[in-house]
């Protein structure tokens, strides 16, 4: 299985992207897809995650009302649409496959990840 994560970018505060994650291999309608962020010197932490149906989300407070994670299963894609962004939101971004069936917000219940992708917001 090999993820694929594009979209980041320099954008100004207040600006909007759209991170997309392909995924290879696998069966991709079968997982939970997940996207995290790292900014220099933290750690990994959870932005948001989505059902295999794409029926349900979950995102952390920090993301809410701002982001939205979306899926096609017919692409074996899964996107982030960011808007409002702001200069704390600077990380790369990683998408990942969930482990189990859940929307999992640990590092832990994901089994692989895309090698991520550079967001910077300018202030």
């Amino acid at each position: 299985v090999q993820l694929q994560a594009s979209g980041g970018g320099l954008v100004q505060a207040g600006g909007s992207l759209r991170l997309s994650c392909a995924a290879f291999g696998g069966t991709f309608s079968s997982y939970v897809m997940g996207w995290f962020r790292q900014a220099p010197g933290k750690e990994r932490e959870f932005v948001a995650a989505i059902t295999r149906s794409g029926d349900y989300t979950y995102y952390s407070d920090s993301v809410k009302g701002r982001f939205t994670i979306s899926r096609d299963n017919a692409k074996n894609t899964v996107y982030l649409q960011m808007n409002s962004l702001k200069p704390e939101d600077t990380a790369v971004y990683y998408c990942a496959r969930g482990r189990r069936a859940v929307l999992d917000v640990d590092v832990s219940g994901y089994d692989y990840w895309g090698q991520g992708t550079l967001v910077t917001v300018s202030s």
